[in-house]
C-alpha cells in the first residue's frame, strides 16, 4: 500500500474571487492522527470540508488510498465525519443514532447489533441505547457521535472542533477517548481545532494554517523546536515563543528578530544579566507561575518560577539564556537557523 494514504496536492478554493485555501499540498500515510490547527479564519475547516467532498475544488487533487477522489461525492471517498455540533437526530435513540447509517446502507439486522455492541462498549456508552439525546450530557452525545463513526468502520474519520461544546475538563476526557479510539482501531484521523494542546497531545503530524495557507508541517517536537517562522514560533507554546530585536543582544545585531522559550529564560543577579526587564504580571497556576515581563526591544517575554511568586509590578528583574537556545529570525519573520 502506498505510503500516501492521503494525498492533497496543490488545492484552492476561493469564493467569488476571495481566498478560502490557497496551494495546499499535504499527503500522510495511513494510521496518522493529523490535526489541522490555526486560528479562525485560517482555512482549516475549508481543507476538512474539501478532503470529505462537501466543497469542491477549484483546482488541485486530492487522492484517498491512490484513488483520485477529487469530483466524487462524500459517499464515494470510504470515510466518517464527527463534527462540532454532534448532528444527532433528537427524536433518535442513541441506538437508532448510531445504526442510522448501517440502515440507510440496508446492513444485515445481526451485522448491526453486532457493530452497534462494539460501539457502546468502545465508547462506554452500554446502558444508554434507549436514551434520547435531550438524555445526556455534552460528553455522552459527542461519544454517541464517535460511535456512529465506528460503525461505519471507514479508514478515514474526519473531525471537525469536536470538542469544542465541552467544558475544559470534558474536552480533557473526551480528548483522550478519541486519541485512544483512533490508535486501538487503526484509523486515520483528520482533526481540526484551533486549541493548540488538542493539537500538540493528540498529533503525530500537525499541520499549522494561516489566512488560507499552511505554515508549517511536522511533528507537535518540530514545530515547537523548529518552528519555520514568527507567526508559528508565537501560535506554538504556552506561553508562546518569545521574540526579541536583534539589535536588543550584544552579538546578535545583524538578525532581525531572535527567539527564546520561556523555560530557557533564568534570573541573573543584578549585572549578570543579558536583557533589564520590568515584571508587568504575576499569574500563578499552582506548581509554578509565569512572570511577565516588559522590554521595548522584546514581546512575550515570560519566566516559569515554582510555586506561588508576588513580584511587584514594575520591579525591575535581569535574566539571561544560553546562546543554543535561541532561534533567528529575518526581516520577513522567516527562519534563518
Amino acid at each position: 500500500m502506498s505510503e500516501k494514504f492521503v494525498d492533497i496536492n496543490n488545492i484552492a478554493k476561493r469564493w467569488n474571487g476571495q481566498l478560502g485555501v490557497e496551494d495546499i499540498s499535504l499527503s500522510f500515510p495511513k494510521g496518522s492522527f493529523v490535526a489541522l490547527l490555526g486560528p479562525s479564519g485560517c482555512g482549516k475547516s475549508t481543507t476538512l470540508r474539501l478532503l470529505s467532498g462537501l466543497e469542491q475544488a477549484d483546482q488541485g487533487i486530492i487522492k484517498i488510498n491512490g484513488v483520485d477522489v477529487t469530483d466524487k461525492p462524500p459517499s464515494e471517498r470510504n470515510l466518517s465525519m464527527v463534527f462540532q455540533s454532534y448532528a444527532l437526530f433528537p427524536h433518535l435513540t442513541v441506538k437508532e443514532n448510531v445504526i442510522f447509517g448501517l440502515k440507510v446502507r440496508k446492513t444485515p439486522i445481526k451485522e448491526r447489533q453486532e457493530k452497534l455492541l462494539r460501539a457502546l462498549e468502545i465508547t462506554g456508552l452500554v446502558g444508554f441505547e434507549n436514551r434520547k439525546p435531550a438524555e445526556l450530557s455534552g460528553g455522552q452525545r459527542q461519544r454517541v457521535a464517535l460511535a456512529r463513526a465506528i460503525v461505519a468502520n471507514q479508514p478515514l474519520c474526519l473531525m471537525d472542533e469536536p470538542l469544542s461544546n465541552l467544558d475544559a475538563k470534558l474536552r480533557n476526557s473526551v480528548r483522550k477517548d478519541i486519541k485512544k479510539l483512533q490508535v486501538n482501531l487503526g484509523i486515520t484521523v483528520v482533526y481540526v481545532t484551533h486549541d493548540q494542546t488538542e493539537a500538540m497531545s493528540m498529533a503525530d503530524i500537525v499541520v499549522l494554517m494561516k489566512d488560507g495557507r499552511i505554515q508549517q508541517t511536522g511533528s507537535p517536537e518540530e514545530l515547537y523546536y523548529k518552528p519555520n517562522n514568527i507567526f508559528v514560533a508565537e501560535f506554538i507554546g504556552s506561553p508562546p515563543m518569545a521574540i526579541i530585536e536583534g539589535k536588543a543582544l550584544k552579538g546578535f545585531e545583524k538578525y532581525s528578530s531572535v527567539g527564546i522559550r520561556s523555560e530557557n529564560l533564568t534570573v541573573a543577579k543584578k549585572g549578570k544579566g543579558r536583557l533589564i526587564c520590568e515584571v508587568s504580571e504575576c499569574e500563578f497556576l499552582g506548581s509554578e507561575t509565569f512572570i511577565g515581563l516588559s522590554h521595548p526591544s522584546a514581546k512575550g517575554l515570560t519566566i516559569s518560577m515554582p510555586g506561588v511568586q508576588n513580584i511587584d509590578q514594575g520591579k525591575k528583574l535581569e535574566i539571561s539564556f544560553a546562546n543554543e537556545d535561541l532561534h533567528f529570525f529575518d526581516v520577513n519573520g522567516d527562519r534563518t537557523s
